[in-house]
């Protein structure tokens, strides 16, 4: 029985350490593309981080000594081009200093100071280093460090897995400060729903609602709309129920404009095309984190119909 769990075990090891060979080959590609991103966008100025000294690529498993520094040397040539980046293999060893009845030896990280000595030894009359670079593997994917060596100003810092999870869980916690900032502040959040549902009964309206409350789980604004009724306007008001996969339930009160406009000018009450006042009950359904959602309405003109809602339209409406 041991034998055949021992065996089992060598057999999966292999699987094992290709799946995390993956992992790293993918978060490296995130790399690329991101930095190339940054410098194409000006987020990174290539004149500000070259020329860079390379002081980490440091494997998190044994299986992946043998390939993962080169990997990761390749990945930051791609970016910053071979002549703008110099390796310091000192810095991946220990350190050892002679001076006069003193021996040290060093085997923690380094700090600037040294790294820039160390660059100064090796580098000749080149120009000095602008900023360090630390790419290490992690369990999860890598570790990418850009620290100015003149000043220690972290330039760049993250960690990245194939998905980018990482970077998606940092955006969410940095989102909900920024909500809780905005808060505070009393800043207005505007919402833009285009709502249209077309079997069996129809409905077209466009809604502008500003976001308020405690919880922030109420919307109230205008409503504007092209059928039921034929061009009306009012007020719209709805509840975002979080733990109903953001169901919102609410509705709208809108006044027929043509109705309006002849009965101001036949002095009287007219029904025309639709009654003076329609109110239209609404619920929406969020699909998933995209701008589309499930839309039901119901009005007091009989039409009840199921369609989708825009939500917050942008150029391209399916992008989240």
């Amino acid at each position: 029985m041991l034998l055949k769990r021992l065996a089992l075990l060598a057999a999966l090891l292999p699987a094992v350490a290709l799946a995390q060979r993956d992992t790293s080959r993918e978060a490296l590609v995130r790399v690329e593309e991101t930095l190339t991103l940054r410098l194409e966008q000006g987020g990174i100025a290539l004149k500000d981080v070259t020329p860079a000294i390379v002081v980490s690529v440091s494997p998190a498993f044994e299986e992946s000594k043998a390939w993962y520094p080169t990997a990761a040397l390749q990945t930051l040539v791609r970016v910053f081009g071979s002549a703008a980046l110099r390796s310091c293999e000192a810095c991946m060893a220990p350190r050892l200093y002679v001076e006069e009845g003193r021996l040290e030896q060093f085997t923690t990280a380094l700090g600037a100071a040294e790294i820039i000595r160390l660059d100064e030894n090796a580098r000749g009359k080149a120009p000095p280093a602008r900023v360090a670079i630390w790419l290490d593997e992690t369990p999860e994917g890598v570790s990418l460090r850009i620290i100015d060596l003149h000043n220690s100003r972290i330039v760049f810092v993250q960690n990245f897995d194939p998905g980018l999870t990482e970077m998606a869980r940092t955006q969410r916690n940095f989102t909900l400060t920024e909500e809780l900032e905005r808060r505070a502040r009393g800043d207005s959040l505007t919402h833009t729903f285009l709502d249209v549902t077309v079997y069996p009964g129809q409905h077209v309206s466009l809604d502008w609602v500003e976001q308020w409350g405690a919880t922030n789980a109420n919307l109230a604004g205008l409503s504007v709309s092209a059928f039921d009724p034929v061009i009306g306007v009012g007020g719209a008001y709805y509840r975002v129920i979080p733990n109903a996969f953001n169901l919102m339930v609410g509705g709208k009160i809108l006044m027929s404009v043509p109705n309006a406009v002849i009965s101001g000018i036949s002095g009287g009450p007219v029904d025309f095309l639709d009654p003076l006042l329609t109110a239209v009950f609404v619920a929406r359904v969020p699909i998933a984190s995209s701008n589309y959602g499930v839309t039901f309405t119901a009005s007091t003109n009989g039409r009840i119909g199921i369609g989708i809602s825009l939500m917050n339209i942008t150029a391209l409406p399916f992008l989240p």
